[in-house]
């Protein structure tokens, strides 16, 4: 039999790391659930990381947006009346892609063959995350299923438009710098060039920042066929970087370091951990193992760390508010409101509260750094069309002088 590694969280929420002979991924998840744990990864053993890199190209089966509407008919479906088995069947019938119907038809023969829809869940290969997963399962065992799904939905809806804001933020200052960068290629490779014949006609003697043009011009004409290659090997070596956990920390690290930027992906990551928190608590999933579950949520190594550190604190017996502002990473405002819904007795609320505040300060500080943005990369792209015009014209100004 191959053999297996696995993680999966104890009813604790400790992290349990180790190796298992069997016959599949899926005979790993079930001995795991036979033992009270709630499986996180099933791999073999003797998969390397050639396997895991090409899995960033290849194609997913059930996309964010898939997963949304899946979520949501079969809520929808179920809060009906409808029988799960018979849910599953209609929704079999609306995908127009066969990859989402053989997704959903994998999802409905499980259940028929015995096994709960969070169980049919995790057997799909990752298409759907611990959280996804662990909601379900929170449903089925408080026999609400088609409550903890409509949250659910609710909880990825509001995710995506998040995701979305910041996307859409980030739009208009990329089409800057694709400008700034085609404005400055079109006038090194076809405007300087002709200013070098007129040059090299009148024997005239430049000045250094005139030379450095007409040299940055001429390395460009000569040797853009090695262009393409140098960006390929450049995004490829970027990928291999981030891959490795020291140098994606160093870059977390320096990120919350830089003023402003560092304030925004605090935000950021503090509005996710607490709609994924305050989700998983209103479902009735320990806080313990809700921590656990929503670390990898967060998009800073940092904060993550953080996050697993207010854990070990929450474990002998701390309050989640005070163990998190031992960290002295999140914003103090978000500690103190947590800290509030402990008090209260309401910690779910507050923490979705929380969430809906730090949503709303995540779209202010993007607009105003996008208001900063905007007219830095414009006088960014002035600066340089017009320090390479004037890089040509000066030199003729200099010699229509003298004559």
């Amino acid at each position: 039999m191959p053999l297996f590694r696995y993680r999966a969280l104890s009813a604790t929420g400790e992290t349990l790391d180790g190796q298992m002979e069997a016959a599949s991924a899926e005979e790993v998840a079930f001995r795991l659930q036979e033992q009270g744990h709630l499986p996180v990864e099933a791999r073999r053993a003797d998969a390397g990381e050639t396997a895991s890199f090409a899995g960033l190209f290849r194609r997913s089966e059930f996309d964010g947006k898939q997963v949304l509407e899946f979520t949501q008919q079969l809520a929808t479906l179920l809060g009906a009346g409808q029988p799960l088995d018979r849910a599953l069947g209609i929704l079999l019938e609306l995908p127009e892609s066969a990859e989402s119907r053989r997704v959903i038809e994998r999802i409905r023969d499980a259940v028929r063959g015995g096994a709960p829809l969070s169980t049919a869940l995790e057997q799909q290969h990752g298409l759907f995350p611990r959280l996804y997963v662990s909601l379900v399962r929170a449903g089925e065992a408080g026999g609400s299923l088609h409550e903890s799904l409509r949250r659910l939905a609710d909880y990825l809806e509001r995710s995506g438009a998040l995701r979305s804001r910041v996307i859409n933020a980030l739009i208009y200052p990329a089409i800057l710098v694709t400008l700034v960068v085609l404005s400055v290629v079109f006038l090194l490779t076809t405007v300087v060039p002709q200013f070098q014949t007129l040059f090299e006609s009148l024997d005239a003697e430049l000045p250094w920042y005139s030379q450095a043009i007409l040299d940055i011009s001429l390395f460009l004409r000569a040797w853009w066929w090695l262009l393409l290659p140098a960006v390929v090997a450049l995004g490829v070596w970027a990928v291999w970087a981030l891959r490795r956990p020291a140098a994606r920390r160093a870059i977390d690290v320096r990120l919350l370091r830089v003023r402003h930027v560092g304030d925004l992906v605090a935000k950021l990551d503090t509005a996710r951990l607490a709609r994924t928190l305050g989700t998983l608590v209103r479902n009735g999933v320990p806080l313990l193992t809700a921590l656990n579950i929503s670390r990898p949520v967060l998009s800073n190594r940092v904060l993550a760390e953080a996050v697993e550190a207010a854990a070990e604190e929450v474990k002998t017996g701390s309050g989640l508010g005070y163990a998190l502002g031992r960290q002295k990473l999140f914003p103090r405002l978000a500690v103190q409101m947590i800290q509030v819904g402990e008090e209260s007795g309401e910690l779910d609320g507050m923490l979705l509260k929380v969430a809906d505040t730090f949503d709303q300060e995540t779209s202010n500080a993007l607009d105003r750094v996008l208001a900063a943005l905007v007219p830095l990369l414009t006088l960014l792209m002035t600066a340089l069309v017009g320090g390479i015009m004037l890089s040509v014209l000066l030199p003729i100004y200099d010699l229509t002088s003298a004559i």
